[in-house]
């Protein structure tokens, strides 16, 4: 799950670069592959394909992220993958909010109202 609650796509900002996200990936999906996609409209800076290795089973989850320097490249890249069909799946691609500063609405990396902040943790018996 990307940093907040869930059906949030956050990552934090990073000086002037576009973040992109892509869901619905497929399971065997690489970053090299996601990031052969995008380099088509302009310069890569990081492609991450999201997983869970830490709970053992290794295969990629079905979203990732994107990072170009390019606004204009990345809004072309967006506007032209959206709804492609990538290894079999129609692929969701649109821009990742940035984390908020404001950190008393709810909002993405919110400490104190984020998803995870309401769980409550039990000693097993």
């Amino acid at each position: 799950m990307p940093n907040g609650r869930p059906g949030k796509f956050c990552l934090p900002p990073k000086g002037g670069n576009i973040n992109i996200y892509v869901g619905n990936l497929s399971l065997d999906m690489t970053a090299e592959e996601l990031q052969r996609e995008f380099m088509t409209f302009g310069e890569v800076v990081s492609v991450t394909v999201v997983n869970d290795r830490h709970i053992g089973s290794g295969q990629s989850k079905i979203y990732g992220f994107v990072e170009m320097p390019s606004n204009s490249e990345g809004q072309v890249a967006i506007t032209a993958l959206d709804g492609k069909s990538l290894r079999d799946r129609t692929i969701d691609v649109i821009r990742a909010r940035a984390l908020s500063k404001n950190r008393d609405k709810g909002s993405c990396g919110n400490e104190r109202g984020s998803w995870f902040s309401r769980r409550v943790r039990q000693r097993g018996k």
